[in-house]
């Protein structure tokens, strides 16, 4: 379990393919703490360290993974979001997040407005009954509060302060790249909850 609270930018350092399996070596300040079997969240998707040293580690995503997010998609040099998993005694800042992408979307605009940014991304209308007007979503492993347009139902946005911008990928994030998307674990309960009374 995640909050959605970036902790580092990691680099990626290698991209291996074995059979349908990708192996991806990030360098981070991460991986002095690092052990085997560690949960981290990679942009918003939970991996296993399978390997690591003093100054990077190794995570497996399966063509599974690769479908359903932006991994598939990742270069030598890449910034990726990092996140360890959330300890039971600290303040939860973010959201309940799982790391279990839904689905990637496509960033429409990036507008720089008044020393902020606010990003406009495509709302997957499969999944536009898990979105709520100032409502919690993830993009990229990062929890942020989702701002809907009545006159555009099928786009979402989201406002970035400096912080965020300069600690998280959204610094390189620009018109036409795909983003993973992890909707609220809360709303789709009850969404299933509501599917199944019905029944």
């Amino acid at each position: 379990m995640f909050t959605g609270i970036i902790e580092h930018l990691g680099k990626v350092k290698n991209l291996e393919k074995e059979g349908s399996n990708l192996h991806i070596t990030i360098e981070s300040p991460l991986a002095k703490e690092a052990y085997i079997d560690q949960s981290i969240a990679h942009n918003g998707v939970c991996l296993t360290i399978v390997a690591h040293d003093e100054s990077s580690y190794v995570v497996t995503a399966i063509q599974e993974t690769l479908d359903k997010s932006n991994l598939g998609s990742l270069k030598m040099g890449d910034l990726i979001n990092l996140e360890r998993s959330m300890l039971p005694d600290k303040r939860m800042d973010g959201h309940f997040v799982q790391g279990h992408v839904d689905t990637t979307t496509a960033c429409l605009e990036v507008k720089a407005v008044d020393g902020s940014w606010y990003f406009h991304f495509e709302l997957p209308q499969e999944y536009a009954h898990l979105v709520v007007s100032k409502g919690s979503i993830c993009i990229n492993g990062t929890s942020l509060t989702c701002i809907l347009h009545e006159d555009k139902p099928s786009i979402f946005s989201v406002a970035i302060i400096p912080y965020t911008f300069e600690h998280t990928n959204f610094s390189v994030i620009k018109a036409g790249d795909p983003v993973n998307l992890e909707f609220d674990i809360l709303g789709k309960y009850v969404t299933r909850y509501f599917a199944l009374r019905t029944v």
